[in-house]
């Protein structure tokens, strides 16, 4: 396809299916693939397709779900919050933003999360609650020995963490900074959940920045 001097071209509706621009974004604790935030990003990043699993309570089941999603729909980049983090940092060979990960979810759990708890938004299962029981915690605890195993320097190029200078609930910048290099992590004005001026002043910016997209002056006709 050859553009002329004002770089508009027009797409069919196959061509634009095929054009569409992917990323996942991997939920936290006790949500779901329906949360605000996956709205939000929905609203905010029209072109893309935002691809939003709900996750199994099994760290492990969950790990295999999303790499399994990655060598499917191979999205351009992965975004996960909290938990949804810890699993993230896990998913190599794509760029991935971390926020506020939560890298010890078995103490996370021991401490007010252990017994059922209730999902936060809608699954697509129709489940509403869920339960915590020592064997999932150990389950935890077997993932976090080697979640870090696979990080290298080209790996570190690929991810960036982000980190709520407010966040009450986890704590690992350092741990980040140890692994990746500080130049690896940033500070936003924030807590430990995603907002929408989060998402449109800080989350926005550095996906532009981590995957720019060189066809901005690309209009789609089907």
């Amino acid at each position: 396809m050859i553009c002329g001097n004002l770089l508009r071209c027009k797409k069919s509706k196959d061509e634009f299916m095929n054009d569409i621009r992917k990323m996942m974004y991997v939920h936290g604790f006790a949500s779901s693939g329906s949360s605000g935030t996956v709205m939000t990003l929905r609203r905010s990043l029209p072109g893309w397709r935002v691809i939003a699993p709900d996750l199994p309570v099994d760290p492990f089941e969950a790990l295999e779900l999303l790499r399994a999603i990655v060598e499917e729909e191979n999205p351009e980049i992965v975004v996960g919050t909290s938990m949804g983090g810890m699993y993230t940092q896990q998913l190599w060979g794509v760029p991935r933003i971390v926020v506020n990960p939560s890298f010890e979810m078995s103490r996370s759990l021991l401490f007010g999360k252990m017994g059922r708890n209730k999902y936060t938004s809608k699954r697509k299962d129709g489940a509403t609650e869920f339960r915590i029981d020592k064997a999932v915690v150990e389950r935890f605890k077997e993932m976090e020995k080697h979640q870090f195993d696979g990080i290298t320097d080209d790996e570190k190029q690929l991810v960036v963490g982000l980190f709520g200078d407010k966040d009450p609930v986890v704590h690992f910048y350092p741990l980040m900074a140890e692994l990746y290099g500080e130049e690896r992590c940033r500070w936003f004005d924030g807590e430990h959940r995603l907002n929408d001026k989060v998402v449109s002043k800080v989350l926005l910016p550095l996906i532009k920045e981590m995957v720019p997209n060189d066809s901005d002056n690309v209009y789609y006709s089907y």
